[in-house]
Order: C-alpha cells, then structure tokens, then sequence
C-alpha cells in the first residue's frame, strides 16, 4: 500500500497516543481559559482535541461541545474523560483528518490550539475551514507555538513557525465582518524532558465574527 500523507499522519497520532499513558495533563490549555472565560456559551467545536481537557472543560461552564481528533485512541480517551466529568451529555467526538475532512455545521467558538505537527498537516486550510465554522457572533481562538522552547538546543525535526501577521494574512477575513479581540505573544515557563528550565513563546488569536 502506498503511504499518503493522510496516512502516515494518522499512524503517527495514533501511535503516540496507543503506545503509552496519557499524553496531555487532563487539564484544559491555559490560553483558551483566559480567552474563553469571558464568553457567552454556546457550541464550540475543538479541533485536534487530543484526550478532549479543553472540550471538558468548555461544557463545564455551559457549552455543548464537539471535539475532532485523527486518533482512534485519543477520542476514546476523551470520551472517557467526559463521562468521569459528568457532561458525556454536551459532548459529541468525531474523527476527522483535518485538511481532508472537517466537521459539518457552525459552532459559537472554534478552538483550535497548537495544531502545529510534525507530519503533514495543510493548516493553511485547516484554519480557513476553521473560519468557516464560525455562526455569526461567535469566535475564532488560535493558539500556535511561536518558536521552539529555550532550552531546544538541537531542534528534532524542521519546521517553520508562524508569525501573528502571517496568520492574518493566510486567513484573510474580510475586516467588515471580523474584528481582532486579541493578538499576542505569550512567554511560559518550559522545562526539558531532563529537567532544565527555560520558556516557550505562544501566539494568540482570538477574532470575532460580525453578527448577521
């Protein structure tokens, strides 16, 4: 069989995801609870939701959730995190290689943190369908990872990080029907597999849609 980058992708994720523990902390990105704390709920769709701590906590506080994930084994685990949370009721998992296939329907929030990969990934496309998704009234929230951590001396594979202005740009959302409530780079701590301390540099988009 010839390996396709969809392919190879979703080996990739659900490798890491089978052949270990837990991959994330459980806990929900602290960039999307200080950007989404202020919001009204209602749908949000979270895309490359990992082991689902983000959509968990959105529902929560009141929303009703969707989370997207190339790994079998990930929703499962968001599932199953639901379920111990309490709110299996407000959410729904899908799977989805995103840039071939992407959730139907608009959403109130999309929430697309760190979909940075070091597999083929089309996230040019991927964030324009994320704009997409966004009912009139609701909010686009990106958080990507602005370089490597300080102390990444030796930088595993290639790859070329965004800027705040390329993104934009990329996007290209037309300024009458979308305003940018946030664009920002934060610094945070980061320590290394083997324990040296350093930082990491995120930046943030928060932008919302026009209402109708």
């Amino acid at each position: 069989m010839t390996e396709t980058p969809a392919l190879r992708a979703a080996e990739f994720w659900e490798a890491r995801y089978r052949d270990g523990g837990p991959v994330w902390s459980g806990r929900p990105n602290a960039l999307l609870v200080r950007e989404a704390a202020d919001l009204r709920p209602g749908s949000a769709l979270d895309l490359g939701c990992g082991e689902g701590a983000d959509a968990v906590w959105l529902t929560t506080r009141g929303w009703r959730a969707t989370g997207v994930d190339i790994s079998h084994t990930a929703l499962e685990r968001a599932a199953l995190h639901a379920a111990e949370a309490g709110v299996s009721d407000r959410t729904v998992w899908e799977r989805h290689v995103l840039g071939e296939s992407f959730p139907e329907g608009s959403f109130d929030l999309v929430n697309a943190q760190y979909l940075q990969s070091p597999v083929p990934l089309d996230q040019q496309r991927v964030l324009r369908q994320a704009a997409a998704a966004v009912a009139p009234g609701g909010t686009l929230l990106i958080v990507m990872h602005a370089n490597w951590p300080s102390w990444q001396t030796e930088p595993p594979f290639e790859a070329e990080f965004p800027t705040q202005r390329g993104v934009l740009d990329e996007l290209a959302l037309p300024k009458v029907d979308w305003t940018v409530e946030t664009l920002d780079t934060v610094r945070r701590a980061s320590v290394s597999p083997e324990g040296v301390e350093g930082f990491r540099d995120d930046h943030v988009w928060r932008i919302r849609r026009t209402e109708a």
